[in-house]
């Protein structure tokens, strides 16, 4: 029976997403942690998986948010039998704290080296190993070339990257898959409930290849994220400035 002209545009586009670097993992994993709306950016409606991602932040509260973001996507990548690798000039995660999205912090590799240049032949070599289930680098200088390199890498190994760039100097072009800013939202807590609240953030996805940028405002609770009514955080950073 002869393809109809949709199914044949549909197995073009899959054909060049691939072209592109959209391939699945070797063990066909999806990430599944509640990305919600969020899906919907990205081609196929999959988060990019066996790819590098590239995240931006101005300041410590901004790292810090941007770890915990990306910690909460690690976890899924891992499960229960995954490793990683992160690589920065000093150590910036309190291992312990990755317990708290599900992380066993012995299943995650600290290599520390204060050379950017020995960060990203780390990085490469890491992003080979396809044992892993990613690689996280918290570099701040990043040109199309290196970009290049880890793109490649992470073509043929399908483990996935993920570069913390905290006040780079130029925001130049880069191969990575997608761009993101992560900015850290006040928690909340129902009325009369005790304690700090889940981590909470503005998600603002500022480059996606044959995607769709845009902002969304996303927590850490139950063990996954879950996106939050964007009136509702408007409410509650109303209501941290007024008490």
């Amino acid at each position: 029976m002869p393809l109809s002209t949709a199914d044949i545009v549909a197995q073009l586009q899959k054909e060049i997403l691939a072209l592109q670097g959209f391939k699945k993992t070797a063990n066909n994993r999806v990430l599944q942690t509640g990305l919600g709306a969020l899906k919907q950016a990205f081609p196929n409606k999959e988060f990019p998986l066996g790819a590098v991602h590239e995240f931006i932040a101005a300041g410590a509260e901004a790292a810090a948010a941007t770890g915990g973001f990306v910690s909460s996507l690690l976890a899924s990548l891992m499960g229960n039998d995954g490793a990683s690798v992160w690589i920065s000039k000093k150590r910036t995660i309190f291992p312990p704290a990755l317990m708290s999205f599900g992380i066993a912090p012995e299943k995650v590799i600290f290599i520390e080296l204060q050379k950017e240049k020995d960060q990203l032949w780390a990085m490469e070599e890491a992003l080979k190993c396809e044992g892993l289930s990613a690689v996280i680098g918290e570099i701040p200088e990043l040109n199309f070339t290196a970009s290049r390199r880890l793109q490649l890498a992470v073509e043929q190994s399908r483990v996935t990257g993920f570069i913390l760039r905290n006040n780079p100097k130029l925001l130049n072009t880069t191969a990575c898959v997608t761009r993101w800013k992560i900015t850290p939202l006040p928690a909340a807590l129902p009325d009369g409930m005790p304690g700090v609240g889940f981590p909470r953030w503005q998600v603002d996805l500022l480059k996606v290849r044959n995607g769709k940028p845009g902002s969304w405002d996303m927590e850490f609770s139950g063990g996954r994220l879950r996106q939050v009514s964007k009136l509702v955080a408007v409410y509650v950073q109303q209501q941290k400035k007024t008490g």
